[in-house]
């Protein structure tokens, strides 16, 4: 029986956080790389879509490479890889831009709302955030993707992904597997620290409320006892009500310790419930700091990881691409 193939990405945009981790990484460790055959991939041309620092955009993905690795993907289980050393993404992109609409793409909602921050900013909107779910597209089509974990904020993309498989194999023949969205099951959701109606995002400007991977134990224990709370003293589970309590009992119910609700009920304080979920989260982060400490130090383990992740993702996605370039009616190469 043929295993479900899943992809996913990190867009080395900043730092990955607690969010990244509950809400993703966790999983893709624990469950997705055991279950399925799963290629976990730095989405670094995504992070071109915006200004950027070119010398930041590489460290950041040398450093999203390494902590996909210290999380716990094993190359020998998955194929961890970096975006921009499999060619077929940008190939596939363009196939992709000629069979979506301008319409479909200024739908996408996360275009209308960075669009409008560059412009508040003063900034110029560049075509690529535009056309980055062509791309998106790509990046999953090319590996005949079955299932897509994401998250809310990229499930519209993944619908538009489905609709241009669908619209390709149509107009061209049977070309792609036509994927789904999955939410992960066991993903907890991490909101922001001093900002708990908003969720715990890596590109942020205001950094107290966001926990790093890669905080030291005393910052991280610094940000959480700092964290807002609600007006009132008692400890209830109420996201609407009580964002900020609900957040750090959703976060260390994720830890392992529980049922959020449940959860509720044993403090009496905002500050025991604080000190808990500190220690909870500085348990958790030890074991992929460390192993991110060890993995700095072995350069050459992690490039050949990437370079062979990179060679198996070229040769899972290379013939599909080759297959949609022919259907289209492009000439192959002599």
């Amino acid at each position: 029986m043929t295993r479900t193939r899943i992809f996913s990405g990190v867009k080395p945009t900043g730092h990955l956080t607690l969010g990244n981790y509950l809400g993703a990484l966790r999983g893709w460790a624990d469950e997705d790389q055991h279950r399925a055959d799963a290629l976990f991939c730095v989405v670094d041309l995504h992070a071109l879509t915006v200004e950027h620092d070119p010398a930041r955009v590489r460290r950041l993905s040398r450093q999203a490479a390494t902590l996909l690795l210290a999380v716990g993907l094993d190359p020998r289980l998955c194929t961890v890889f970096v975006q921009s050393h499999v060619d077929e993404h940008t190939r596939l992109a363009y196939l992709m831009e000629c069979t979506a609409s301008d319409g479909e793409m200024r739908r996408m909602i996360q275009y209308k709302e960075k669009a409008e921050r560059e412009r508040a900013r003063g900034g110029s909107v560049r075509l690529s955030l535009l056309t980055y779910p062509a791309l998106m597209a790509a990046d999953i089509l090319a590996y005949g993707t079955g299932e897509v974990p994401v998250g809310e904020d990229q499930a519209q993309h993944v619908e538009l992904t489905r609709d241009l498989a669908v619209r390709f194999n149509q107009r061209y023949g049977q070309t792609f597997v036509v994927p789904k969205a999955t939410v992960p099951k066991v993903a907890a959701r991490v909101m922001d620290l001093q900002e708990p109606t908003s969720k715990m995002g890596k590109s942020h400007a205001r950094t107290s409320g966001i926990v790093y991977l890669l905080d030291e134990p005393d910052v991280v224990r610094k940000k959480v006892m700092r964290a807002v709370t609600d007006t009132g003293s008692d400890v209830v589970y109420d996201r609407a009500e009580r964002p900020g309590v609900a957040n750090l009992l959703d976060i260390l119910a994720a830890c392992g310790a529980g049922e959020p609700a449940e959860l509720a009920r044993e403090y009496d304080s905002y500050g025991a419930l604080k000190k808990d979920t500190a220690e909870a989260v500085v348990e958790l982060l030890r074991p992929v700091r460390e192993r991110h400490a060890e993995l700095v130090k072995d350069p050459e383990y992690v490039d050949s990881v990437l370079r062979d992740g990179a060679e198996r993702a070229r040769a899972i996605a290379r013939p599909r691409v080759d297959a949609a370039y022919r259907a289209v009616g492009l000439m192959p190469v002599v």
